[in-house]
């Protein structure tokens, strides 16, 4: 008999052949500057916790009193039975911080691309995303029945052509949605999003920013990329981030008018039919949004970190890309000689994986480190030092 299921094996096999497979390893305890991974203890260089918030004492502690109030589930989806005070609560400080008129918070980032964009553009109407958006993105325009156009990554240029195209077609779209990743997680650039913003508006199209690597990062206190630009909230209509990152904790949102979240709630079906979160994860969240308002010293202490290391990095002769945030990516090329220098690192002491094909084109592998606003000196010059030397030995410097 036949096995339907031969694929899956054959298939996760070639990648394996390829040096392109995920191997997990297993983080034993909280995400720290120095933690246990696999047993071993390690630097932690490649997490996303941008200001060291998931281990936090404020969060943890909100965490705890919410499941005392509130229970450990929310028991329900938001539309139903799900919606609890601190939902609402979270949304109303969240679109404050954001200089925003509402804000929606999702299960996930990728359940805010997924459930929106689909709604947001449909037949007959035109989606123009940057060539290098994150996958959540360009599922989300998949989902859409709407055309697709492509400009170049970062090019205003071309992105002006593609509109000007679109004004001149035949039977133009109904309306127009520009998408933007705000801070490229692979390279860590960061978007024009003024230029973007400006040419949107000449043409009238919408223009939608997945702001989740400059939340907690760009701005002021951390206020994101619409900040970063001081833009005006009618320049950008949606702004769309996540509590995953800078903020510590899990969950996606999008910010912007009054409408747009009204709209959102009632179409979006990623967060029309999934479970609302965890008291004790609303919590956390909304310390988090605290200590960004009043502790500023974590978002300078990052900017700091990544500053001496990026010069380090320079100075020894390695390639650290178009990077201008924490992301920096150290360009190797080939996936397997990626692979192994993200294992000398970690007998070195230093944990930083590798990222290769597909998350990257074939010969742009590199080993992706995020900066930590948790880590000293003495820290960073750790990774400094094994990156050095393990850098020698495979001859990448």
């Amino acid at each position: 008999m036949r096995d339907p299921t031969a694929f899956l094996k054959q298939e996760y096999d070639d990648l394996v052949r390829q040096e392109i497979d995920w191997r997990l390893k297993v983080l034993d305890g909280p995400s720290t500057p120095w933690c246990t991974v696999d047993g071993k203890k390690v630097l932690m260089f490649c997490s996303n916790n941008y200001l060291g918030l998931s281990n936090h004492p404020k969060l943890k502690e909100a965490a705890i009193e919410a499941v005392k109030t509130h229970g450990a589930g929310s028991g329900s989806v938001r539309p139903i039975a799900g919606n609890m005070d601190i939902h609402v609560e979270l949304e109303k400080r969240l679109a404050k911080f954001k200089g925003a008129d509402a804000s929606l918070v999702y299960q996930t980032g990728f359940a805010a691309n997924a459930g929106l964009i689909p709604q947001l553009a449909g037949q007959g109407d035109l989606i123009i995303s940057d060539e290098l958006n994150h996958g959540s993105i360009i599922d989300g325009v998949r989902l859409s029945h709407a055309e697709r156009g492509v400009y170049k990554h970062g090019d205003t240029e071309d992105l002006a052509r593609v509109l000007d195209n679109a004004d001149r077609a035949e039977k133009p779209p109904r309306r127009i949605l520009i998408i933007t990743d705000g801070v490229f997680s692979m390279d860590g650039d960061i978007a024009p999003l003024d230029k973007v913003a400006k040419i949107g508006a000449e043409h009238g199209a919408m223009v939608y920013v997945d702001d989740a690597h400059g939340e907690g990062v760009l701005g002021e206190g951390g206020r994101g990329i619409v900040s970063h630009f001081k833009l005006s909230r009618s320049m950008v209509q949606v702004e769309m981030g996540t509590f995953s990152k800078a903020f510590g904790v899990v969950g996606g949102h999008v910010s912007g008018s009054k409408d747009l979240v009204s709209f959102a709630y009632n179409k979006s079906r990623t967060w029309l039919l999934s479970g609302s979160h965890p008291p004790a994860v609303v919590a956390a969240c909304l310390a988090a949004v605290d200590v960004l308002e009043h502790e500023p010293q974590h978002v300078k202490r990052l900017w700091d970190n990544t500053a001496r290391f990026k010069k380090a990095m320079k100075d020894m002769g390695f390639d650290i890309g178009r990077s201008e945030t924490p992301i920096t990516p150290v360009m190797v090329g080939e996936s397997g000689k990626a692979k192994k220098l993200s294992a000398r690192l970690y007998d070195l002491g230093v944990f930083a994986l590798p990222i290769v094909y597909p998350m990257v084109a074939q010969g742009k592998a590199r080993i992706r480190t995020i900066m930590n606003a948790a880590l000293t000196n003495e820290d960073v010059d750790f990774a400094v030092n094994a990156f050095q030397k393990a850098g020698k030995e495979l001859e990448i410097i």
